[in-house]
């Protein structure tokens, strides 16, 4: 059965979508981007700081069910300038030691209110 997942540790959905669902199983988030759990927009900070806000927000989710990052099966990065991959590659690592998940990257045309990078997480939430 599927559950809605919202925090007040990671922001707001800004549309009709939620932060993050799951079925008691897997846990699949909405992309998250450089947005504080405030709603300040991150949009001018330099592409890493973006990519560490991403993943904070991603954090915060997954804890608010109980899991953590090391529960990631799977990742999707999205960039708007293939360019950033080394940059973003390396904020990523500092995010999942030891065992990674599986992982796509692609770049985009664009992004919400121009943003760098956004990501999404499957996770275990078993």
């Amino acid at each position: 059965m599927k559950r809605t997942i919202s925090t007040d540790d990671a922001p707001d959905a800004v549309g009709p979508y939620s932060q993050a669902t799951t079925n008691g199983d897997l846990l699949f988030t909405a992309g998250q981007v450089a947005l504080t759990p405030d709603g300040e927009a991150l949009d001018d900070a330099p592409v890493e700081e973006q990519a560490r806000q991403a993943l904070d927000n991603l954090a915060a989710i997954l804890e608010s069910e109980g899991c953590s990052m090391d529960d990631v099966l799977k990742t999707t990065v999205f960039l708007a300038d293939m360019d950033d991959y080394g940059a973003v590659n390396e904020v990523y690592a500092e995010y999942f030691e030891g065992d990674p998940p599986a992982r796509s990257a692609v770049a985009v045309d664009e992004l919400p209110v121009g943003f760098d990078v956004e990501m999404e997480v499957v996770a275990d939430a078993a």
